[in-house]
């Protein structure tokens, strides 16, 4: 199974979502569903999705469920909960027992957007953790460079949990790279309980001016860091679009993997994301 194990679904229409407010985000202000994913998916040869979370909102988490209980493509949803919430566990536990409840297979939180660099270390935000990965779900890290130390500090509180990487800390690609960054990401790699998704590249770099070249120096460090077990191939759709169409985001990843071995891509590809969020096999 070929695993796009990173794209989202959205309607401003609907609902508010600060972070679009942007006015070069105005290519992608509009409404994305299952049905404009559904023809791409089957153009570039991808099986299955995992929903990610797009805003700090429960109701999005039961939407996606929903989403994915009529979608057999979506295999999982990274939902959102509040996580400084004293009862959380009992949430997890209502959106697990929902229809499609068995679809969610993690959390996220927005914490580059938030202004303490140590949000995750928060001791209300380390309970909700706790909460979570006692039901077995994992937690993706949505991180700069200056949030991982936090991230790493997290991954070694909780040896026994999962966690993912989203977007490799969305390196400063048009800028060349940093050693901050560099350092930071492979401290994280020697997190054994700590997967790595080389999603949200092409937008990291100038929109209109990157190649697989310029991507691969970047993925290269990501494996070097990880490990060839612990890469997965993320489209970030529709965010992506910014940069190229699915096709081309799908094909430049699958260049830069294909230059580190078969086997390398092929893992990245579906079997690490199952491994990272528990999928059955399939």
């Amino acid at each position: 199974m070929i695993i796009d194990a990173h794209q989202h679904f959205w309607d401003p229409a609907r609902a508010d979502y600060p972070w679009m407010d942007a006015p070069e985000l105005a290519p992608i202000r509009r409404a994305f569903g299952p049905a404009d994913l559904a023809p791409l998916l089957k153009a570039n040869g991808i099986d299955a999705s995992i929903v990610v979370q797009c805003r700090s909102a429960l109701e999005e988490t039961e939407e996606f469920l929903r989403i994915a209980h009529a979608t057999p493509s979506v295999i999982g949803v990274v939902g959102w909960v509040d996580l400084t919430d004293g009862s959380v566990g009992e949430t997890l536990d209502r959106l697990l027992a929902a229809p499609g409840g068995d679809k969610l297979v993690g959390i996220r939180h927005q914490v580059h957007d938030e202004a303490d660099p140590d949000w995750l270390l928060r001791e209300d935000v380390q309970r909700g953790l706790t909460a979570l990965f006692a039901r077995d779900l994992a937690y993706d890290f949505l991180v700069r460079s200056r949030g991982l130390p936090a991230a790493i500090a997290t991954a070694q509180a909780f040896p026994q949990a999962h966690f993912v990487l989203d977007h490799a800390a969305k390196p400063p690609i048009a800028d060349g790279g940093s050693a901050e960054w560099s350092n930071r990401i492979a401290a994280l790699g020697t997190c054994g309980n700590v997967w790595c998704k080389v999603s949200g590249l092409a937008t990291e770099a100038v929109w209109n001016d990157w190649d697989a070249e310029r991507l691969f120096p970047f993925v290269e460090h990501a494996a070097n860091c990880f490990g060839g077990d612990r890469l997965i191939f993320g489209s970030d759709w529709p965010v992506c679009l910014l940069a190229g169409s699915y096709g081309e985001i799908k094909g430049a990843l699958e260049a830069c993997l294909m230059r580190l071995g078969a086997n390398v891509r092929e893992k990245a590809f579906g079997v690490n994301a199952k491994a990272a969020y528990r999928l059955a096999a399939g």
